[in-house]
């Protein structure tokens, strides 16, 4: 695997190294020994799929507080999405700051999800299919959320929204939380 650290330190694109012979390749997509080796915490406490029938479907942003923080490991195994994450530790230098990727099938790379880092994606095909390592398990009293089209980090969404949940469109905007309610 090819580890490629983002400008927000401990997030990482990570491409497959593929070995391809006449019956197609073989890539790893997960080493704990590698993961390591990078400072990636590589604990897989859950692992999630989802569907997302229509392109424009939009799912996030979402993240665990202390003492629930998640990491999460995400690749598009069909279609495509683009894949944005969002610093949300207090301590950082880039809290606040956010980036987007696209994932594929065709292009095989995952994103790195680090501890207190919200994360979403919008489907950029039809029937598109994401599967998820996660560092912890899912536990509702610390689940935190951001608004998709917060004017405070301005992510440029490649398509219309088409379809969100109403707990991700229930979600308050920036200006109106606190600094302190979103690191608790």
């Amino acid at each position: 695997m090819k580890f490629i650290e983002t400008k927000l330190k401990g997030a990482f694109i990570i491409e497959l190294e593929e070995k391809e012979d006449q019956r197609g390749f073989f890539a790893r997509t997960f080493c704990g020994k590698e993961f390591e080796a990078h400072g990636i915490k590589p604990v897989v406490a859950q692992c999630n799929m989802s569907f997302n029938y229509k392109k424009g479907t939009l799912r996030g942003m979402h993240y665990q507080t202390s003492p629930a923080t998640e990491t999460k490991l995400v690749r598009c195994t069909k279609g495509a999405i683009y894949d944005v994450i969002i610093d949300m530790r207090p301590d950082s230098p880039t809290f606040l700051s956010h980036i987007g990727v696209e994932l594929s099938e065709e292009n095989h790379r995952a994103l790195y999800v680090p501890e207190m880092f919200a994360h979403g994606y919008q489907a950029l095909t039809d029937g598109c299919e994401v599967i998820y390592q996660v560092g912890e398990f899912y536990t509702p009293g610390y689940e935190r959320g951001l608004r998709y089209d917060d004017p405070f980090f301005s992510i440029e969404w490649p398509l219309e929204v088409t379809e969100i949940s109403e707990k991700d469109l229930s979600w308050s905007l920036m200006r109106m939380m606190s600094v302190g309610a979103t690191s608790v």
